[in-house]
């Protein structure tokens, strides 16, 4: 009967044994016992220091700058290392320095838009010049067909409050109303300039661009301690004989 062939066989791998180096001759380890070339530092076994009352090495004087807690270099890297240090102090208190107001703007712009704005009503209102039955206290009298009207550019207004606040927007209808259909019926100014009085008595001046439209326009301001707001108008349209400026609304308001 044919015989089928049997089937390969892989040989068995054959174990040799390892070659064991030979002992280092020298001192032996003061924790294992094993020998070790001489010149070596640590142990090749357990790696325990061999000379232990052998110095460390001294680090270089710019690494004993910081932390102060590491040891200083003796000899002259302990006075390079307080010079060092002193700079870096007078550096991080001048930098706090110079981006102190540049934080408070931050923060107080922050809180601005974080809270409701709130109306405020000034106490006094003193006009430079006034047309007949236009008084400047039309313009925060609320209705927006009541205006102030004034003679020619160059006229201001003054606005006295009896608390200092934060000023945060400032709304202000140009011409004589709100409604297109009475806007162009008078003179309108298409630049302010805005004058703003703190507690302290310090100014801050800007320039406000109005649009020749109708309608309320709103300026944020963003300035803290405001005692007094003076608005000249400046750049007038539609200035005749028989027309004058008029400025129908201006609103103030605090942080909520």
């Amino acid at each position: 009967m044919p015989v089928r062939p049997a089937k390969p066989v892989a040989p068995r791998p054959v174990v040799r044994p390892a070659a064991v180096p030979e002992e280092a001759a020298g001192a032996p380890c003061p924790a294992c016992g094993a020998p070790n070339p001489p010149g070596r530092r640590f142990c090749r076994r357990c790696a325990t220091a061999l000379d232990p009352s052998a110095e460390p090495v001294p680090p270089p004087w710019w690494r004993t700058v910081w932390p102060p807690r590491r040891r200083a270099r003796a000899g002259s890297g302990r006075a390079v290392r307080s010079l060092v240090t002193l700079a870096a102090v007078a550096a991080v208190c001048a930098g706090a320095l110079l981006l102190l107001p540049a934080g408070r703007t931050v923060f107080e712009d922050a809180r601005d838009k974080m809270g409701k704005p709130r109306p405020v009503t000034p106490a006094a209102i003193e006009a430079s010049a006034e047309v007949p039955r236009h008084p400047a206290t039309n313009t925060t009298d609320g209705l927006s067909n009541r205006y102030w009207g004034a003679p020619a550019p160059g006229a201001s207004v003054t606005y006295t409050f009896r608390e200092p606040f934060r000023l945060v927007d400032l709304i202000i209808v140009n011409g004589p109303s709100k409604s297109p259909e009475d806007y162009a019926r008078q003179a309108r100014a298409l630049r302010l300039d805005l004058e703003v009085t703190g507690q302290d008595g310090t100014m801050h001046r800007e320039e406000l661009a109005l649009g020749d439209k109708p309608g309320p326009q709103t300026f944020p301001m963003g300035i803290s301690d405001v005692k007094t707001v003076r608005l000249v108008l400046r750049s007038a349209v539609d200035l005749t004989a028989d027309r004058h400026l008029a400025l129908a609304e201006v609103e103030f308001f605090q942080r909520g």
